[in-house]
């Protein structure tokens, strides 16, 4: 039997611990080697670009970046590891995987239910996103992005617009522009706190508008822009969205 190369991913030193001492008592029917380790979601994600784990054994609750979003991240690679879940909570584990798509190690984790897991990891499906985003309903704290064959992550707080993009969505940062692989609308609903619709094709953080102008254009469906900071973009409000926008505006104004 091939040998699977395994990735730890705990904010816990003794849970680490514990996983390799058990990796190591089962290496004899599931035959594995343990390629490194990482104390969140974050740190596993240039560790697992780098060593291309088959399976990555992942703790839901971390700080920084958890279990749940490092998942989704992962789904977005050309070749994602399998991912086992670790949890210390059963309630959570069964509403989380009761649909079974992937494996999950209630903790204290015993190694024949962990052998068990990585033999399943050998034929895992790729993890059904919608589902991993149903469990993260306050949204991610990241968004990726491919780039020159790397991942790249984009904080969220750090964006101030999304922009639809043909098949794209441009996300703009202070310092440059992101191209993202997903659909705008979708990320209206995932940051429906943060993010304010301007235009059919355009969100903007809340946050980052600094005020409004009135468009100078001969656009009928265009009379006012959308003044943001740190960056000379001009984002326009469409007639449909000024309504909602200009009630902003006030709460803004005061």
């Amino acid at each position: 039997m091939p040998e699977l190369k395994i990735l730890i991913v705990d904010d816990e030193a003794p849970a680490r611990a514990r996983l390799r001492e058990l990796l190591g008592d089962v290496a004899g029917e599931v035959p594995n080697r343990v390629l490194g380790e990482a104390g969140n979601g974050l740190a596993a994600i240039a560790l697992i670009e780098r060593e291309a784990p088959d399976v990555v054994l992942v703790d839901i609750r971390m700080p920084t970046m958890d279990g749940i979003e490092l998942a989704q991240h992962l789904a977005q690679l050309e070749r994602p590891p399998a991912v086992i879940f670790a949890t210390a909570y059963d309630a959570y584990a069964i509403k989380a995987f009761d649909l079974n798509a992937v494996d999950y190690l209630l903790k204290p984790v015993r190694a024949q239910r962990l052998a068990t897991a990585l033999g399943k990891a050998r034929v895992a499906r790729p993890l059904p996103t919608e589902m991993l985003q149903e469990l993260q309903p306050e949204g991610r704290s990241h968004l990726s992005c491919h780039e020159r064959g790397r991942l790249l992550l984009i904080p969220v707080g750090e964006v101030l617009y999304l922009k639809a993009d043909l098949k794209y969505v441009l996300a703009r940062t202070r310092e440059r522009e992101y191209l993202l692989d997903e659909s705008l609308t979708h990320l209206e609903q995932e940051f429906t706190q943060r993010f304010i619709r301007l235009h059919r094709g355009v969100l903007v953080a809340r946050e980052a508008i600094v005020g409004f102008e009135r468009n100078g254009a001969e656009d009928a469906d265009t009379h006012w822009l959308a003044l943001v900071r740190d960056v000379p973009e001009k984002l326009p409000v469409s007639r449909r969205q000024w309504p909602l926008v200009k009630s902003y505006a006030r709460q803004l104004s005061t």
